[in-house]
């Protein structure tokens, strides 16, 4: 496996982030237009609304079914460095830092990490700042 660096250590699964929405925008637009001449014609409107708000039920479906994955994900992340930090200092990490903040903190070192979670609260660091400081990237190998 290469190693991850700031360059590289995004995620992008091609099957789920273009085709499976792709293939939920072309019935999108299909079925709106077949709804729009539906209510022109006067006829069929309910069929046609009835496509419509199941083609939206997918599309909603597929957004929200990854956004509760990246939230879990982000709980899991905020616990694993909070005890990181409190395994190095005996204290949690500060509450002033955000959850993006903590994000880019993971990718850093043992060496570099409280220092440069210090940093990213002094200085209000974003979470891309944060993993462009980092100078001993720590991987991530195991997300999903």
């Amino acid at each position: 496996m290469n190693d991850q660096n700031f360059k590289n250590h995004g995620r992008m699964v091609p099957m789920f982030h273009y085709v499976a929405f792709t293939a939920a925008l072309f019935p999108l637009v299909m079925t709106t237009i077949q709804f729009v001449k539906a209510i022109g014609d006067e006829s069929g409107r309910l069929h046609a609304a009835a496509m419509l708000s199941l083609v939206v039920a997918v599309i909603l479906g597929l957004w929200y079914t990854r956004s509760f994955a990246l939230k879990a994900q982000d709980r899991g992340i905020r616990a694993e460095e909070n005890l990181r930090h409190f395994i190095s200092t005996g204290k949690p990490l500060d509450s002033r830092l955000t959850m993006r903040q903590i994000i880019g903190l993971r990718f850093a070192g043992d060496d570099e990490f409280l220092a440069l979670a210090k940093k990213a609260v002094d200085e209000n660091m974003s979470e891309k700042q944060i993993k462009m400081a980092v100078t001993n990237w720590k991987a991530d190998h195991d997300r999903a």
